[in-house]
């Protein structure tokens, strides 16, 4: 009988420890779950980025390739004078909006930079294009992408 009544004792001990054991796993699987949580929303962030940034750089392909189907109406021959201080509107192109700036320092056209040899008498109207795209939830995030193009011309001020 002696035998039994230590028994009986030891029951509830058994069951606190399992308890305890229990609290323990359980803890450590919320922390495991949240963290990785966290990860899943820092891996779609990313993505959402890199879909931002390659949309806009087609975006950014097909406005140069929709200017330069103009040929002499191209808005890449407009000269200082011609783009406002704050910028030219080039309309928007999908979810893209697109600014071009002229970066000529003074009214005529800067010598084209060197690829060969230098060519008499050829000048280039150099510009800028800002595309900006906004993304994510609610369009918080913005992503600018700047281009610069040289627009050779032949110059008959050039000096040459």
């Amino acid at each position: 009988m002696a035998h039994l009544t230590l028994m009986h004792k030891q029951q509830g001990v058994v069951l606190i420890v399992a308890l305890i054991m229990v609290i323990a796993i359980t803890g450590i699987a919320v922390t495991l779950m949240s963290s990785s949580s966290v990860d899943i929303k820092i891996t779609n962030a990313a993505q959402e980025r890199e879909a931002a940034e390659n949309k806009l750089i087609g975006d950014v392909q097909n406005v140069i390739a929709n200017e330069a189907k103009k040929l002499g109406n191209s808005r890449f021959f407009f000269s200082r004078g011609q783009v406002p201080e704050t910028g030219l509107d080039l309309g928007n192109t999908n979810d893209t909006s697109n600014t071009m700036f002229n970066k000529n320092e003074g009214p005529l056209a800067l010598r084209c930079p060197r690829r060969f040899d230098d060519t008499a008498g050829l000048r280039c109207n150099m510009v800028e294009i800002n595309s900006v795209i906004e993304y994510g939830s609610k369009s918080k995030h913005n992503l600018t992408i700047t281009t610069g193009i040289a627009q050779e011309m032949l110059s008959l001020n050039s000096g040459n």
